[in-house]
C-alpha cells in the first residue's frame, strides 16, 4: 500500500482543524452513526484548545483514499507553539499550506513556510474561506506568491499547486469559482487527487535496517510510555530487538511489547510496521524526543529536532503568600519540580533550570501565551504556585548583550491607526510598512525588541474595544536597544487582611479600578486594584463603617460600587510589576507584592536605592 504523509501548516485561525474534520469525514473514518460525525473540531479534544479556539499540540490522524494510507499532522498556528511545527514536521514529506482568502499570509504562515521549505516538503497551497464577504482570493495568491519568492532557496520551492477552499463546508475546487454558493456541488475529491499526484510517497527503503526518529511521546495506561515516529527505513515486528541511539551511540537493547499504527482518531494493534508510516512503539521504558529506534545491528541516529531558542523567561515556585496550602492539592517545591520535568520531555519549546537563588524553578518559553497556557494546565490539575514576572533572554554575541526582536503585525479598524501608533510609539518600535486598501481595515506592521513588546496584547485589546488582531514573527537577536518606561500607574494594595466590604471597597474604587467585589478574602500585601495615579497607593478594603448609638449599620452605608474587573491569567501576567508576583491556584489569581507590609516595603526600596547609587 502506498503510503503519504502530509502536515498542514497555517497561521492561527486559517482552518486547519476544520479541514482535517472534513477529510475524516468524507473518507468514510467514521461510521455514520458515530458522534464524531456531528461534531467539528475533532482533533483539538483538550479543554484549552476547545476554550480558546487553537491548536496547542501537534496531532496526527490518517485516512484510506484509493488504497493510499494518507497520515495527516495537525500542526499549531500560533508563534508560541512553533516548537510543535519543528517536533512534527520530520514526519511529513508534503504540506497542504493555508492561507485566509481575506486576512492573506500572516507572520505564522511566513514561519510554518520556512520551515516546510528547509525541510524540503512539496508544497499543495490552499487559499481557504473564499466564501467570505471580504474574500479576495486573487491578490492572497500574489501575496503567497511574493512570500514564496522571499523564502526559497531552490527553483524547484517555486513549483506549487494551488487548490481554492471552503473547508468548513468541505469544497475544494482547481480553479476559482466565479460564485460560490454554499448549495454547490463539491467535495475534497480535488484536495486528495491533488496528494496522490503530489505527495512523494513515504514507503521507500523497506528492505533496509529499521530506522525510527521519535518525535512525539504517549502514554498507555496498559503499557506504558510510547514513542511515536515515522519509520525512516525497514520494517518492525512485535517482539523483535531494537537499539536506543542518541548522538551516535547505542544506550540500550529492547524488545517491542507492542506495535500501533494510526486510523481515525484511534490506534490500531498491529504485527508489523514498515517504511513510510507514523507507528507507535511499546517496550521502552527511558526515552526522550529526538533519540532515534533503530535494528541492533546498525544503530545510526538520525538527525536530532532543531528547535528554535526559547526568548522569554519567568520563575515558578511554591506559593508564599498567607493563604498557601488552602486552594491547591499540590504544593511543595518536589512536586512542582516532577510536574515541569514530565513537561518538559514532550515541550521541546520550554527549558527549565533550577533558580541558584533558593527553591524556584526558571521557565524557559516561546512567548506570553507558551508559558500561560502551561501554568493554565497545572492549575487545573491542582497545582498552587507563585510565579515571577515573565522577562526577556538576553544573549551575548560577539562582546556585545543583544536582546530579541520580533515583528508585530496588527490587523485594526482604519479609525484606531492613532491610538496604535501612539502605544507603539511609546514602546519605541519601527514602523515597517502600513497598508490600509480596505476600507474597514489597516494593517500595520512594527519591528520592536520582545522586552518592549511584553504586556502589549491585553493594553492594545483595552485601547481598541477588543477588535486588534495582533501576530508576532521572530526575527532574531539584535543589540540591546532603548527599554520603554514603565507606563502602568501604580497598585491599590491592601493595608488589612480579612474580608472585603462595601464600605470600604467605596473608598478605594475612588482611588482607581478594582479587581476584586464585595466578600473576596484578602490578605496585607495584596493588590486588590490599579490607582488611578503612577504611585502605589494603600487602602483598606475590610474596613466597615463605624456605628454608633444613634445609628444602625446599614443606615447611611449605601455605597454604589462599581463593577470589579478581575484580571485573567494572561492578563495578570502582563500585569505584574518587577516588586510583585502572581498567586496562582485552582480557585484563584491573585496579584501580590513581593514584601508585604509596607515596613518591609520601604527597606526594599531603600536598599534598591543604595545599590543603584553604589553603581555610580
Amino acid at each position: 500500500m502506498s503510503i503519504k504523509n502530509i502536515a498542514i501548516i497555517a497561521h492561527v485561525d486559517h482552518g486547519k482543524t476544520t479541514l482535517v474534520d472534513a477529510m475524516l469525514k468524507q473518507t468514510h473514518t467514521f461510521r455514520d452513526n458515530q458522534r464524531e460525525m456531528q461534531e467539528t473540531l475533532i482533533l483539538d479534544s483538550r479543554d484549552l484548545e476547545r476554550e480558546k479556539g487553537i491548536t496547542i499540540l501537534a496531532k496526527n490522524t490518517a485516512v484510506f483514499y484509493q488504497n493510499t494510507k494518507i497520515n495527516i499532522i495537525d500542526t499549531p498556528g500560533h508563534a508560541d507553539f512553533g516548537g510543535e511545527v519543528e517536533r512534527v514536521i520530520n514526519m511529513a514529506s508534503g504540506a497542504i499550506l493555508l492561507v485566509d482568502a481575506a486576512e492573506g499570509p500572516l507572520p505564522q504562515t511566513k514561519f510554518v513556510l520556512k520551515k516546510a521549505l528547509e525541510a524540503k516538503l512539496k508544497i499543495i497551497l490552499i487559499i481557504n474561506k473564499i466564501d467570505k464577504k471580504d474574500a479576495r482570493p486573487v491578490e492572497v495568491l500574489a501575496e503567497v506568491e511574493n512570500l514564496f519568492l522571499d523564502l526559497a532557496n531552490e527553483a524547484a520551492h517555486l513549483h506549487f499547486i494551488t487548490l481554492f477552499a471552503v473547508g468548513r463546508d468541505g469544497k475544494a475546487f482547481h480553479t476559482l469559482p466565479t460564485v460560490y454558493k454554499p448549495d454547490s456541488v463539491g467535495d475534497l475529491s480535488p484536495l486528495f487527487d491533488t496528494i496522490l499526484k503530489e505527495i512523494p510517497d513515504s514507503a521507500v527503503n523497506e528492505d533496509k535496517p529499521f530506522q525510527m526518529l521519535i518525535s512525539t511521546l504517549d502514554y498507555d495506561n496498559y503499557v506504558g510510555k510510547l514513542c511515536i515516529g515515522k519509520v525512516n527505513r525497514g520494517s518492525l515486528s512485535k517482539n523483535q530487538t531494537v537499539a536506543l541511539v542518541e548522538n551516535q551511540k547505542a544506550i540500550g537493547d529492547y524488545k517491542v511489547q507492542k506495535l500501533y499504527t494510526f486510523a481515525g482518531l484511534q490506534k490500531t494493534e498491529v504485527e508489523k510496521v514498515t517504511a513510510g508510516d507514523i507507528v507507535a512503539i511499546a517496550g521502552i521504558p527511558e526515552l526522550t524526543i529526538g533519540q532515534t529506534v533503530a535494528a541492533p545491528e546498525a544503530p545510526v541516529s538520525l538527525p536530532n529536532i532543531a528547535v528554535e531558542e526559547p526568548t522569554i523567561k519567568i520563575t515558578i515556585g511554591p506559593n508564599t503568600s498567607p493563604f498557601s496550602g488552602r486552594e491547591g492539592k499540590y504544593c511543595t517545591s518536589r512536586q512542582i519540580k516532577e510536574r515541569l520535568l514530565k513537561e518538559k520531555e514532550t515541550n521541546l519549546g520550554l527549558k527549565i533550570e533550577a533558580d541558584p537563588a533558593g527553591i524556584n524553578f526558571i521557565v524557559h518559553g516561546r512567548g506570553e501565551l507558551h508559558l500561560a497556557i502551561l501554568i493554565e494546565e497545572m492549575r487545573r490539575e491542582g497545582f498552587e504556585m507563585q510565579i515571577s514576572k515573565p522577562q526577556v533572554i538576553y544573549k551575548e554575541q560577539n562582546g556585545t548583550v543583544c536582546e530579541p526582536y520580533e515583528e508585530v503585525t496588527i490587523d485594526i479598524a482604519p479609525d484606531l491607526v492613532g491610538v496604535v501608533t501612539e502605544e507603539l510609539g511609546n514602546r519605541k518600535a519601527q514602523m515597517l510598512d502600513m497598508a490600509t486598501d480596505r476600507l474597514t481595515h489597516a494593517r500595520l506592521v512594527y519591528k520592536i525588541s520582545s522586552q518592549n513588546l511584553l504586556g502589549i496584547r491585553s493594553v492594545l485589546l483595552t485601547k481598541t474595544r477588543g477588535t486588534a488582531l495582533m501576530n508576532t514573527y521572530f526575527l532574531g537577536y539584535e543589540p540591546k536597544g532603548a527599554k520603554m518606561e514603565s507606563i502602568r500607574n501604580g497598585a491599590l494594595i491592601a493595608t488589612q487582611s480579612g474580608e472585603a466590604v462595601t464600605y470600604g471597597l467605596g473608598n478605594a474604587q475612588e482611588r482607581g479600578t478594582l479587581f476584586i467585589g464585595h466578600g473576596v478574602k484578602v490578605y496585607e500585601g495584596m493588590v486588590v486594584g490599579i490607582s488611578n495615579r503612577e504611585l502605589d497607593i494603600e487602602v483598606n478594603v475590610c474596613k466597615a463603617k463605624q456605628l454608633t448609638n444613634n445609628r444602625s449599620q446599614g443606615e447611611g452605608v449605601s455605597v454604589q460600587l462599581a463593577p470589579s474587573t478581575p484580571l485573567s491569567l494572561e492578563q495578570a501576567l502582563d500585569f505584574i510589576n518587577e516588586d510583585e508576583v502572581l498567586e496562582v491556584t485552582p480557585l484563584s489569581i491573585r496579584v501580590r507584592k513581593k514584601q508585604l507590609t509596607e515596613v518591609q516595603r520601604r527597606r526594599q526600596r531603600r536598599a534598591d536605592n543604595h545599590a543603584t547609587s553604589n553603581i555610580f
